[in-house]
């Protein structure tokens, strides 16, 4: 019995049982990927969030200052993004992300301090 695949590139490719199974891992580990992908920009969303909050700053300043946390601490922005969420929730930031927190926010928030209007 033959199955056929619908692609661009061969619109009726004969596939042979091994392919298929072989197509059909290939989607599940890309499902998978995604899936993936979509839990770990749920998580940076919410940090950028609570940094928006607590920093008092816009949400691309906010994402800036997670990006510069985790390349100077040598982490990944989601294991520093989940950090900074459970920090938030009353948790704890090791010193070096806490320090590098800190730095980041005052940067970003020196170069908003012009635009504020105090009257």
């Amino acid at each position: 019995m033959a199955f056929f695949a619908m692609s661009r590139w061969h619109p009726l490719q004969p596939l042979s049982v091994t392919d298929l199974v072989a197509e059909h891992e290939r989607l599940h580990e890309e499902i998978a990927q995604l899936q993936r992908g979509l839990t770990s920009h749920a998580v940076i969303d919410q940090a950028i969030g609570a940094l928006v909050a607590v920093g008092r700053i816009p949400p691309d300043s906010a994402w800036r200052v997670l990006r510069e946390v985790s390349q100077r601490t040598n982490t990944k922005v989601r294991t520093v993004a989940e950090h900074i969420l459970k920090f938030a929730q009353g948790g704890a930031l090791s010193d070096t992300e806490l320090e590098e927190l800190r730095r980041a926010l005052g940067r970003h928030a020196a170069r908003r301090a012009p635009d504020r209007c105090d009257s």
